[in-house]
């Protein structure tokens, strides 16, 4: 029997050993208020500042959009970059999201956050990308899902692997306020299989449950474990629900997720587990328990 080899994709700058970035926090589930008029960062900003945090994830299902811009996947015309983004499109009317996550943290230290969805345009076009968090307005008020991080937080760093600046969870002060549970923000690295890269780290630390929350990478391509594949290696995915759980024979990741590949085909399905390497990163919350 062959081992099966893992697809990778090179990246023009050289990575560290260690490729899942990590931070441990407490953290709280709490429901995000975002209130129309504003720009979807500012929505997002002062639904996380009202509930006394400054970073963590969300869902985005549901969320009316208009003005909207966003980016899709795009292949690279330079060296410096394995893949990169298209121009910007602005598509008249309301769009409204499918499904999709954020990651919410400081970029330049300022609020930012990352957004991977798919969605359903004015004219009945489904499309997907990523979302331009400070060129798209809320159009309607909605209550979603989210969780915020005390003790960590997402900061967008320049990554020399890479050579884009991305999210990556990093010790933070704690805010001053009593949070339950356990938690830890992630961000796993090119070239390693994602629900693998979960399955170890939840090995190494003895967690036998966890939630995986938020989600916003890129995977080289996608295997779903019901055989469908996307070939085209540049992708945009978002995770819409997952867990990491041991039933007595170690950790094993259940990762759904939405995507959109660089032509602007999309896809859903449940990831096969050691056949989906990320492309670019991943950044995700695991709750414990």
């Amino acid at each position: 029997m062959t081992e099966q080899v893992l697809r990778s994709i090179e990246q023009p700058g050289t990575g560290t050993a260690e490729r899942v970035q990590w931070a441990e926090s407490h953290g709280l589930r709490f429901e995000m208020q975002l209130q129309p008029g504003l720009t979807l960062l500012e929505a997002v900003r002062r639904s996380f500042a009202a509930a006394g945090f400054t970073s963590g994830v969300a869902r985005v299902d549901g969320v009316a959009l208009s003005p909207f811009a966003y980016v899709m996947p795009a292949l690279s015309r330079t060296p410096e970059h394995a893949a990169f983004y298209s121009e910007t499109f602005r598509p008249s009317g309301v769009a409204r999201v499918e499904a999709g996550t954020l990651t919410f943290g400081l970029r330049d230290d300022a609020p930012f956050f990352h957004c991977h969805a798919l969605w359903i345009e004015a004219d009945g076009k489904r499309s997907g990308g990523h979302i331009l968090p400070d060129e798209t307005v809320l159009a309607e008020a909605i209550t979603l899902p989210a969780v915020g991080l005390d003790g960590a937080a997402f900061v967008a760093e320049p990554d020399g692997e890479t050579n884009f600046k991305l999210f990556g969870p990093v010790v933070a002060p704690l805010l001053g306020a009593t949070r339950e549970g356990r938690f830890f923000g992630l961000r796993v690295k090119p070239n390693i299989d994602l629900a693998g890269a979960l399955e170890q780290f939840c090995a190494e630390r003895g967690i036998r449950r966890a939630t995986i929350h938020g989600g916003v990478g890129s995977t080289i391509g996608a295997r779903f474990t019901d055989g469908r594949t996307v070939e085209n290696f540049a992708t945009e995915v978002a995770i819409t629900s997952g867990l990491v759980v041991d039933v007595g024979q170690g950790p094993v990741a259940e990762i759904d997720v939405a995507l959109v590949d660089y032509t602007g085909a999309t896809a859903s399905g449940r990831l096969k587990r050691g056949d989906n390497p990320v492309l670019m990163t991943f950044e995700l919350v695991l709750e414990v328990g």
